[in-house]
């Protein structure tokens, strides 16, 4: 079964064609980095504008990279929420309308869902049950992932995500945007040990988070510290960074061992930190417990994780009419399933 699916969540156009839920046949991402970077984060009104500007294109390219027509098609998968309402609404819309006029069913698809199911699209992937992070600008989020379509949320950011804070971090400090890469960059010449900031929540009783104080701790670091000389944004970028690991790292292996799984799947814009993986790694290894990452290309919002999530979903007859609409949030109960 092939499936087309387009993710326009925020400021990446994407669609891909992927067969039975696991083979990528294709993967078009227009990002919109550069126009976004200007103004240190997403511009809503110009993401959309955007996302009209780059689907039909986009589109048409992701099945003539697949060496297919849209008559070869047997259903389409569209992000649907979370994300910025009229971003998503570009994308959905779309993915309506083309379903409609060929008579296809749509899947709507939760993007956090989908980019757990990026790691099915890896060549090894994790076996259920598994522990995953789904970790990006937006969210920060731990789920027992029973099985296909079985996520059970065990714990989330009460605040920032964790990509959020590496982004404005990297604001106060004057790097680039997106602030995860300018900061892992820098971090690699600083010493982790230098300068020590807060752990929040480490050692609760739960698998939540929290980064605003860790992103005040900075901020009351670099306005207390003017001088940036020696090295010291290398050791702040380097401090921030392993604060931000360690957290991640204790709550996932803690979660792993408290539902007794072996595998713990890291997934979302952050999962691209090569450092944080690494680490992770070698700290689970110690427990026994394997982590899986995606490559670089599914680390970030893809079309490829949506139509592998809407391809379960159309197997299993769940399928969107035209009534549904998008939605900018997701409210999750934590603990609700065990």
């Amino acid at each position: 079964m092939l499936i087309l699916g387009i993710e326009s969540s925020c400021d990446e156009t994407a669609a891909a064609v992927v067969e039975d839920g696991v083979r990528i046949r294709s993967s078009i991402v227009a990002s919109q980095v550069s126009t976004h970077a200007i103004y240190g984060g997403v511009v809503p009104e110009l993401a959309s504008r955007m996302h009209l500007e780059a689907i039909d294109p986009v589109v048409d390219q992701a099945l003539a990279q697949a060496g297919i027509s849209l008559d070869d098609i047997d259903g389409i998968a569209a992000t649907q929420g979370p994300g910025l309402i009229g971003a998503l609404l570009v994308g959905f819309s779309y993915a309506k309308a083309l379903a409609w006029a060929r008579n296809l069913p749509l899947a709507g698809v939760n993007h956090l869902e989908a980019h757990i199911c990026s790691l099915q699209l890896l060549d090894n992937p994790p076996g259920f049950p598994f522990i995953s992070l789904v970790v990006s600008g937006g969210h920060t989020n731990i789920y027992h992932v029973k099985g296909p379509g079985a996520f059970i949320l065990m714990g989330q950011t009460r605040d920032d995500a964790a990509g959020e804070a590496f982004d404005k971090v990297a604001k106060m400090m004057g790097l680039s945007y997106p602030g995860g890469p300018a900061i892992e960059a820098l971090a690699k010449k600083g010493d982790p040990e230098k300068i020590k900031f807060p752990r929040s929540m480490l050692k609760k009783d739960n698998f939540d988070f929290s980064f605003s104080g860790l992103k005040s701790a900075v901020a009351r670091h670099l306005h207390e510290n003017p001088d940036m000389s020696e090295g010291r944004p290398a050791h702040v970028a380097a401090g921030f960074q392993m604060a931000v690991i360690d957290v991640l790292s204790t709550k996932l292996i803690a979660a792993a061992r408290d539902k007794n799984c072996a595998d713990i799947g890291i997934a979302g814009g952050v999962s691209a930190n090569r450092t944080f993986v690494d680490i992770l790694s070698e700290r689970a290894e110690r427990h026994k417990i394997k982590v899986f990452s995606p490559p670089l290309s599914l680390c970030g919002d893809n079309a490829a994780m949506i139509a592998a999530r809407g391809w379960e979903m159309i197997r299993d007859n769940q399928i969107c009419g035209l009534g549904d609409d998008v939605y900018s949030r997701v409210k999750f109960t934590v603990g609700a399933a065990n």
